[in-house]
């Protein structure tokens, strides 16, 4: 389509400019600035039913040659036109970048794992831990032994020839691991971290019975034993609660384990004699523990249709043992609830069990639903849910009225159009004299103060921006405010209650000896030039060893069972987030 010649009018001033109906706002808006000095974003030009806005189509304004445009805006600068900066940094195309740069891009996919033979329990496992940052942060840290190095590689394991293990350090390995994934795109063969995992745990170097790679392993186990060594391995200094150490001077400070801030937390449990044949006069006194978890266990029975119900289910567990008072054997219970919450909440569906008949590790298929967000509130002891609630509520109390501003802003736009809509039609209807009226009126209007020109009842987008920025700033200081004392100090805790689902390792087959593992991470948001992260966009990466897919959230909802096709087998819960010191200060 060809450019047609047209008209904007804007403080007193008529422009002439030539409209290209290929081209949408934002271009039109660039060749105003040109012309007025006014900045494409301070910019509020006329159209039929509002403004327009930068991603128009203009070929649906029905311009015609001679049409006139009304503009209002300032230029940022006293009435000089702002030069266009040049970028702080030379633009660089994908072609022209190395392969640790492509894969450090915005958007790049990102490395999947080899499948070294039955190794996809291990490759599950390591990309749902990947998507812990401070996690990564921490191992770029750590400074042990580099069994990346080919002295710590066996690859007699791999049928090659060479020299004997030597002593490993699975940390180590894992941080040379993710640096050399964070440097590809393409599948990244684990071979070293999978000599040192099967030099400290031998169980994990069992050949397969085919005689083909090694033999399936259950995945919860690995992400256990890899825990455990991080656990041992990643050490933080205890400077929120530093203490003088006893063997040293007074100047040192505790440390504590990496793993025991982010994903460790407290049970306090009851244990109590609920023997059906004990005497009601019996005094036995019940036993009060703190116990550290590294995991939650959500037991599936056939009653168990939700995580909820698992997770209940587990906290509450019968067991036999001496009772001092009866003289010989009884059934106690023991009642647990958390006394602290971590950062980090893994939950392991337990649905593999022992099974005689076959000797081996069957599955329960049952169908196990679970929640894109976690309220783990109602499993807390009552302290910390005094603690907990009134943050929690808050937080929802604010999504909510997000929500009816968003909603509430929805339906002015709609009114203002349909009513932009109806007045235009209602002249059209009259003839062309009421459509030039209407111009010269709009002229007029546009010759005096900018300001009569606002429309007193619908507001503008700029208008709207500012006022959720203040109303969100005020809602932010009062959220922290609610944050008790205590959990603001514990700095890898949740402080909420609230947990969202950021991985999935599910298991595809009949049993824990045989199947296929595979996992779900949520796409996190790109790094801005603030250093804070972009708003993600919903979707999730499917890791199956060496491929990686795009998925939608949908797919996540797919995973309950109810079969042999891919099931849930363990969550990764990460905190929902909250505002910090620095936010509310700004």
């Amino acid at each position: 389509m060809s450019a047609i010649q047209v008209f904007v009018k804007h403080q007193g001033k008529k422009y002439e400019v030539e409209l290209d109906p290929s081209a949408t706002g934002e271009t039109f808006k660039f060749q105003l600035y040109s012309l007025t000095g006014v900045e494409p974003d301070r910019q509020k030009v006329l159209v039929k039913g509002g403004q327009l806005k930068d991603e128009t189509d203009l070929s649906k304004l029905g311009a015609k040659p001679g049409q006139t445009f009304m503009m209002m805006g300032t230029p940022s600068t006293d009435g000089e036109v702002s030069e266009l900066l040049k970028p702080k940094e030379k633009i660089k195309f994908m072609e022209d970048m190395t392969e640790a740069e492509a894969a450090k891009a915005e958007g790049a996919t990102p490395a999947g794992l080899q499948n070294l033979g039955n190794t996809c329990y291990m490759n599950s496992t390591l990309q749902t831990l990947r998507a812990v940052p401070e996690l990564q942060d921490q191992l770029l840290k750590y400074s042990g032994n580099n069994a990346g190095s080919s002295r710590g590689f066996d690859p007699s394991h791999f049928g090659l020839p060479g020299m004997g293990s030597s002593s490993v350090d699975l940390a180590s390995s894992l941080r040379e691991l993710y640096k050399q994934m964070s440097e590809t795109q393409a599948g990244f063969p684990p071979m070293m971290f999978l000599h040192a995992l099967q030099t400290v745990y031998p169980q994990f170097a069992e050949r397969s019975k085919t005689g083909h790679g090694f033999a399936q392993q259950d995945a919860e186990e690995a992400w256990t034993q890899i825990i455990s060594q991080l656990r041992t391995k990643l050490r933080l200094r205890d400077s929120s609660q530093a203490k003088p150490s006893r063997s040293t001077d007074a100047n040192t400070t505790e440390e504590t384990s990496f793993i025991d801030r982010y994903f460790a937390g407290r049970f306090s449990s009851t244990l109590s004699l609920t023997d059906p044949s004990a005497p009601p006069e019996n005094s036995e006194s019940s036993v009060k523990a703190e116990d550290v978890f590294l995991k939650l266990d959500c037991h599936i029975e056939s009653t168990t249709n939700h995580l909820r119900d698992g997770i209940l289910s587990g906290l509450s567990e019968k067991i036999e043992k001496q009772s001092p008072s009866l003289g010989r054997d009884a059934e106690y219970t023991k009642t647990s609830r958390i006394s602290r919450l971590p950062k980090y909440l893994t939950v392991h569906f337990v649905r593999f069990f022992w099974k005689k008949e076959i000797k081996k590790k069957a599955k329960i298929m049952r169908k196990v639903t679970f929640p894109a967000e976690l309220d783990v509130v109602e499993f807390c002891t009552e302290e910390l849910r005094k603690q907990l609630i009134p943050v929690r509520d808050k937080v929802r109390e604010i999504r909510k009225d997000e929500e009816d501003v968003s909603r509430v802003r929805k339906r002015q736009k709609l009114a203002h159009k349909q009513e932009e809509d109806r007045a235009q039609d209602a002249l059209k209807a009259q003839g062309p004299a009421d459509e030039k009226k209407l111009v010269k009126d709009k002229a007029a209007e546009g010759s005096g103060d900018d300001k009569e020109m606002t429309d007193a009842v619908y507001k503008t987008d700029a208008e709207y921006d500012a006022e959720r920025a203040a109303s969100l700033l005020a809602a932010k200081k009062e959220l922290f405010s609610l944050i008790d004392p205590k959990l603001a100090a514990d700095e890898g805790s949740n402080k909420s209650g609230l947990y969202e689902l950021r991985g999935v390792v599910t298991h595809q087959g009949a049993s824990a000896d045989s199947g296929h593992y595979t996992s779900y991470v949520k796409k996190q948001g790109a790094m801005g030039s603030d250093g804070k992260r972009k708003e993600e966009d919903g979707k999730w990466w499917w890791f199956n060893d060496d491929k990686v897919s795009e998925v939608e959230a949908e797919k996540i909802e797919t995973l309950s069972g109810g079969g042999e096709s891919h099931s849930a087998l363990i969550l990764l819960y990460c905190a929902i987030e909250l505002p910090n010191a620095k936010e509310v200060n700004q």
